[in-house]
């Protein structure tokens, strides 16, 4: 009782801090039942004045602090959940904060490596940028008796604390809303908020974030147009992440790119190929690549950083990405259909046929079009849309990837307007589909199964020992009966006592209340 006053008192500020905003502003009235209406009505009184301009929810979500940043830029990613206007409002979100003091990020520094900071570095300069959960520092280390320049990002002091604060509200949101919802529940909103959590987790442990730049840069490692910086390990810990400075182009530096005399529609082009290969062939991904976090190097390679949010695919997500990106491309909306039922998206009291003609409806107006016309991120948005219209619960994994792949054509076709998506994108797809649902995938399917079948093999001896010796205990108990100890015996005496007694008072209870109603007839 007490947390969930707690809880509530807290997202009545929050509540506050939207209506001030305007943010009830842009809700769709009858989206929300009468009683809440009248909320949203009294809510529209208290609007600022100028509230009404600029993306409302994201300035409210940047007053309310570093938990709610994190949730609007989470939630720009499932369209879904919040809608296609407001996610778009949010993918203007900036997880900008003013930075914390020089003299904190010193001490934490020094703290986190357990040396002085001065014995760390050759020299840690102020903040270069500051986001909700960490920033970043530039610093130079000795190599080699030479000043070499490093990034040091540094988490935010006590943000784990205010973060857990934060998530315990989102966590009641969303369980009374699958209470009482069954949209709710169909979205699967305490599985979003956890999906979060689990980010934002790995977000706050800079260790993780290092690991998963090691995994990419081995994904990598001989791919012509990308690469990952370098860690420094020995300066990498729970709290500061020290790794390899990048003296790239930033690619939302127009003006330095156009004096570079950089090829702007090759630069399109490996955008969109790095990131195919990454979600395709290694089922890892940046599912951050907005062009703040793109540099282009000297050797013409882009190089990516803020590994804090990524996305993985497995193998049966991978396959069905391609057989449906296959099937549009070739008109087999029926194949489209039978991938969705034969992944379990779709549940089976569903028609084939009726979902196939739903995919029709999405398939059909992209052969009308030029090839630079057509967005494969738009056809997965429409492909999620329709989903939603057959009982199809969300995957958070899809949603990531189509959200991400939204960003990374936004990039591309913003160095060439009229960069044809599936032409760049075929020789990676071909690929894959040709290793992976030809000859050669089906037989490394049969090998990896008879992989699998041999671990259950090798298990049987055992599972059968187990079983042998349940049947042993199961024929000594019906040969024997079962044996009870005399201490449980008394428990059960004494269980019985409290039985008798109860029964006892509840027979007199009856007899008294019988008796009464006797009199009370006779009265009459």
């Amino acid at each position: 009782m007490i947390s969930a006053v707690t809880h509530i008192a807290r997202l009545a500020r929050a509540g506050f801090v939207f209506a001030r905003e305007g943010v009830f502003g842009v809700i769709d009235p009858g989206l929300v039942p009468p009683p809440a209406q009248l909320l949203m009505k009294l809510a529209r009184l208290v609007e600022r004045p100028g509230a009404k301009s600029g993306p409302r929810l994201s300035r409210a979500l940047t007053r309310l602090g570093p938990a709610y940043l994190k949730l609007g830029q989470f939630l720009a990613t499932r369209p879904d959940v919040v809608g296609v206007v407001m996610a778009r409002d949010l993918e203007n979100l900036q997880d900008r904060l003013p930075p914390f003091s020089q003299v904190e990020a010193e001490a934490a520094v020094a703290q986190s490596l357990e040396k002085p900071i001065s014995q760390a570095y050759a020299s840690f300069g102020p903040s270069v940028a500051a986001a909700s959960i960490a920033q970043v520092h530039r610093g130079e280390v000795m190599r080699d008796g030479a000043r070499q320049p490093v990034a040091v990002k540094v988490l935010r002091p006590n943000v784990a604390s205010r973060f857990r604060r934060d998530l315990g509200d989102f966590f009641f949101v969303a369980r009374k809303a699958e209470q009482h919802s069954a949209e709710a529940r169909r979205l699967r909103l305490i599985e979003v908020i956890n999906t979060m959590s689990r980010s934002v987790a790995m977000e706050m442990d800079l260790r993780l974030e290092a690991a998963a730049m090691s995994e990419m840069a081995e994904n990598t490692r001989n791919d012509p147009d990308f690469r990952v910086p370098v860690i420094d390990w020995d300066r990498t810990t729970h709290n500061v992440l020290t790794m390899e400075w990048i003296d790239g182009i930033a690619l939302n530096d127009h003006a330095r790119l156009a004096q570079a005399h950089v090829d702007l529609p090759d630069l399109g082009r490996k955008v969109i190929q790095s990131f195919l290969r990454h979600a395709l062939r290694d089922g890892f991904f940046h599912a951050d690549m907005h062009p703040g976090n793109l540099f282009l190097d000297d050797a013409g390679r882009l190089v990516a950083v803020d590994f804090g949010i990524m996305g993985r695919l497995g193998l049966k997500e991978r396959r069905f990405l391609a057989e449906i990106l296959l099937g549009f491309i070739t008109r087999d909306y029926r194949r489209v259909a039978e991938v969705h039922f034969e992944a379990g998206y779709v549940p089976g009291h569903h028609s084939v046929e009726n979902f196939a003609q739903a995919i029709r409806a999405i398939g059909e107006p992209i052969h009308n079009r030029t090839a630079e016309e057509i967005s494969m991120a738009k056809l997965l948005t429409l492909l999620l849309e329709v989903t939603g219209l057959f009982d199809m619960q969300t995957r958070p994994e899809l949603i990531l990837l189509q959200k991400t792949m939204v960003v990374v054509e936004g990039v591309a076709r913003g160095f060439d307007p009229k960069l044809d998506i599936w032409k760049v994108a075929d020789p990676v797809v071909r690929e894959w589909i040709e290793r992976n649902l030809g000859p050669i995938g089906r037989i490394q399917g049969a090998m990896a199964g008879a992989g699998e079948l041999g671990k259950v093999a090798a298990s049987l001896p055992l599972m059968a020992g187990r079983a042998v010796a349940v049947l042993e205990h199961l024929e000594k108990m019906v040969r024997e009966g079962v044996t009870l100890s005399p201490e449980t015996i008394a428990a059960f005496s004494r269980a019985e006592a409290r039985k008798d007694r109860w029964r006892t008072v509840a027979v007199w209870i009856i007899a008294v209340t019988f008796i009464g109603i006797l009199w009370a007839v006779r009265q009459l």
